[in-house]
């Protein structure tokens, strides 16, 4: 039996132990549509089958979602949207600021936004390090955006002082955090994609609470269906 979109979204979802009603299923897979129409004319994505769009990009995206704090969130390098229109469909009461420096893809997400009533979700299209905020953010994601160390001097100006940045990466991570920039720590969760066997790792990056305190440190759990404390 074919699988359809919808029946992998919302088992995908509760295996994430996530509780998506018809509303949020009906936007995420209208994000897909659109997503699947634009890039018809525009290189958005190379993925095009509709099962592993699913997959690859919106369960892949709300695999952040236990460790998303609001109630601002900056989305840098977010491409075709991903993960910050996912993450906006599941929380409305939060306020979203996506950045990409290429300006159809900003178009693609600004479109998408506005077609699936995303009113909470604002864009930029400009460099993360160029891009001076009026309110820093609460959570800062990043996606298979650059080492770990490099969005940190990229993007970490962008967060509160109080706030966190979440690398998501592929394999390991743990040799990129030698080189993290002074005054940052980071913990290391390695979650699952359900339908998915590659690897994944989000790296949680906050600030020392004392700069002078110590050598940098990483901090590494096995968690896979929640956030580390």
């Amino acid at each position: 039996m074919t699988e359809q979109p919808r029946d992998v979204l919302s088992a995908g979802a509760t295996a994430l132990g996530l509780a998506l009603d018809g509303a949020q299923l009906d936007q995420l897979l209208g994000l897909l549509e659109l997503l699947a129409e634009w890039n018809q004319t525009m290189n958005l994505t190379a993925i095009t089958e509709p099962v592993m769009v699913v997959r690859k990009h919106l369960l892949d995206s709300l695999t952040v979602q236990p460790w998303l704090t609001g109630p601002f969130v900056t989305d840098v390098g977010t491409g075709a949207g991903f993960p910050g229109l996912p993450l906006a469909v599941l929380n409305p009461e939060f306020r979203f600021t996506l950045i990409d420096s290429t300006a159809k893809k900003i178009r693609f997400v600004e479109h998408a936004a506005r077609t699936l009533g995303l009113g909470q979700v604002a864009t930029v299209c400009a460099r993360a390090e160029n891009y001076r905020p009026a309110q820093h953010a609460s959570t800062v994601v990043a996606r298979a955006l650059a080492a770990v160390p490099d969005i940190v001097r990229v993007a970490g100006h962008l967060c509160a002082r109080a706030g966190r940045v979440i690398a998501m990466k592929g394999r390991d991570p743990a040799a990129e955090l030698v080189d993290l920039p002074r005054g940052w720590r980071a913990a290391v969760e390695r979650v699952c994609v359900p339908g998915l066997d590659d690897e994944r790792h989000l790296v949680i990056l906050e600030r020392e609470p004392d700069l002078g305190a110590g050598p940098r440190r990483a901090r590494r759990t096995a968690a896979t269906d929640g956030p580390g404390r």
